[in-house]
């Protein structure tokens, strides 16, 4: 992977974290354990810090699945069953520093429809992702969390479609890597389409 070089960025009115599905079924031990997964926590726990001393949005996706979606093996889709609303698996990582008050964003949640983009995923209220983005004149995005080849990359090209300027950060994303090599062509993918890479180490308040 060639990260491109970058100076320090210091985060201003306009920016926005976002934490893509940091639950228990995608760290080292759950159902769909990413290698290393758990190594994102810190890089992004200091970000989310950069971002609230800002106080800027800082925004919080989950797979929020039916125990018959399907994505699941029991349905012909490829994934064993994961992330099925309010279990255990579901919840977000208990070393993740999420601020009270925080906005969670929840995708899957049609028994029928995949969805790995949080870009469309809703919170509690029925807004988008994207609505909030467009609400708060977002037009920096900083992306983190799991997994680079899935969620992460179909997170970064929506946002990258509608003109964001998308930064990547490197050093907290983890790849599935189902196939050798799938994260690699996924950091090509983002910055073929206009993605940033970068690592939180550049990301100043």
């Amino acid at each position: 992977m060639t990260t491109r070089a970058a100076e320090e960025i210091s985060v201003q009115k306009g920016d926005a974290l976002i934490v893509v599905d940091m639950q228990n079924c995608f760290l080292p031990g759950g159902v769909l354990g990413v290698s290393s997964g758990d190594e994102v926590i810190g890089p992004l726990n200091r970000l989310i810090r950069i971002f609230q001393e800002k106080n800027l949005p800082v925004f919080f996706s989950r797979d929020w699945h039916p125990a018959n979606h399907c994505s699941f093996h029991e349905r012909g889709g490829p994934w064993p069953p994961h992330c099925v609303q309010n279990t255990e698996g579901a919840e977000f990582s208990p070393a993740l520093a999420i601020p009270a008050g925080a906005i969670v964003f929840s995708k899957g949640t049609d028994p029928d429809m995949e969805e790995y983009s949080a870009w469309l995923a809703r919170d509690n209220a029925g807004r988008s992702l994207r609505d909030h983005v467009l609400g708060n004149k977002i037009e920096r995005l900083f992306v983190g969390g799991l997994a680079t080849d899935y969620c992460v990359l179909n997170t970064v090209k929506d946002a990258l479609r509608e003109g964001h300027r998308t930064y990547i950060l490197t050093d907290a994303v983890r790849a599935v890597n189902v196939n050798p090599g799938d994260a690699e062509r996924a950091f090509k993918e983002m910055t073929a389409a206009g993605g940033v890479l970068i690592t939180s180490k550049t990301v100043r308040a």
